[in-house]
């Protein structure tokens, strides 16, 4: 997806919670806020993550919803590691990571380790970030994610 259509995605997104189903499309307020807290995630939008992470996680525990759980541990992770909070972001990753390799969805594996590795870069650990972003790059062509595996590669050249 090209940067300029995350904020469209976004904007369609909070549209659709205000309206009433359609029938045709019935998404739940659950699934909404879920990809909500995931865009702004990939967006690095940090309003955007205190406002619908929240939310996300509240309606995944409800529902006890595997994968928006560990979605909404990633969207946390990512907005800890924006402001600062290595510790905690760390602790997210973790969480996120963990219920991933249960589900064994390796998409989501590959994104929450590259997300691992950025957490890495900002910490200035080059070799825990080079190891992640690894490990990502080998589950996004595992499956051959395209974009994803070049996003990885990038971000693994720039740390030459």
């Amino acid at each position: 997806m090209a940067e300029g259509e995350f904020a469209l995605v976004r904007e369609h997104l909070e549209i659709a919670l205000l309206q009433p189903s359609l029938g045709w499309i019935a998404l739940g307020d659950h699934e909404l806020y879920n990809l909500l807290a995931d865009t702004a995630a990939q967006e690095r939008d940090e309003a955007a993550l205190q406002k619908y992470a929240p939310l996300a996680e509240e309606f995944a525990a409800r529902y006890e919803h595997k994968l928006y759980q560990a979605i909404a541990h990633r969207a946390w992770g990512v907005a800890h590691r924006l402001a600062g909070q290595y510790a905690e972001s760390q602790i997210r990753f973790d969480q996120a990571l963990e219920i991933f390799q249960q589900m064994d969805t390796r998409w989501q594996i590959g994104r929450t380790l590259f997300e691992m590795g950025e957490l890495a870069v900002a910490q200035s650990n080059t070799v825990k970030a080079r190891d992640y972003l690894i490990r990502a790059l080998m589950a996004f062509e595992s499956m051959q994610a395209t974009p994803n595996a070049t996003h990885a590669r990038v971000t693994l050249e720039k740390l030459r």
